[in-house]
């Protein structure tokens, strides 16, 4: 089923491509007005990578504080618009972990991604950690833990399951109200 769901966004990517007659849209540099989709919180103000998600009819992207939530966004049921492009920060080209650039970025599509790092994006959770070069991903892994793995091959539970936003306390149980009332 997820590789299903990936493989039908890379054949929708490129059906927007040169190929159908139209090139998808150009990544759109982060300024200081971007807020997070989810958050409505300025995306400068957080540490490490970000995403921008551009939609069919829409000349401003979504942005993304964390790319674990551009992920999340891609793979949620309800959503209607037809997604164009999705770029995120390259971190091989990032100056660093709180300053990951504002014009360095890559389709999503053809990063190497880290998956379970022990690196929290900038909302404080777990983070899908893209580069463009699958050496520095391989190299990041080894520092901080994970493995690299591709858009297609990260799960649904990675990105959409619950996760806690402080490091070593657990979820509860799925169905479970974790102590609270």
């Amino acid at each position: 089923m997820i590789r299903a769901i990936a493989a039908l966004f890379l054949i929708a990517l490129a059906a927007c491509g040169p190929e159908a007659g139209g090139a998808p849209p150009a990544p759109v540099t982060l300024t200081a007005e971007a807020a997070g989709h989810f958050c409505q919180m300025s995306v400068l103000d957080h540490p490490g990578p970000k995403a921008q998600v551009h939609l069919a009819g829409d000349d401003h992207p979504l942005w993304f504080t964390q790319v674990r939530d551009a992920v999340a966004f891609l793979r949620q049921p309800e959503r209607m618009a037809e997604i164009t492009a999705i770029y995120v920060s390259d971190m091989s080209a990032a100056p660093s972990w709180d300053n990951p650039g504002t014009d360095n970025w890559i389709d999503i599509t053809a990063a190497s991604l880290v998956v379970g790092s022990d690196r929290r994006g900038g909302m404080g959770a777990p983070e899908l950690v893209p580069f463009a070069r699958a050496e520095d991903a391989q190299a990041f892994a080894a520092a901080h833990g994970g493995e690299v793995l591709t858009l297609g091959d990260v799960t649904d539970e990675t990105v959409l399951g619950p996760v806690s936003v402080e490091p070593d306390v657990p979820m509860p149980e799925p169905g479970g109200n974790g102590g609270r009332g």
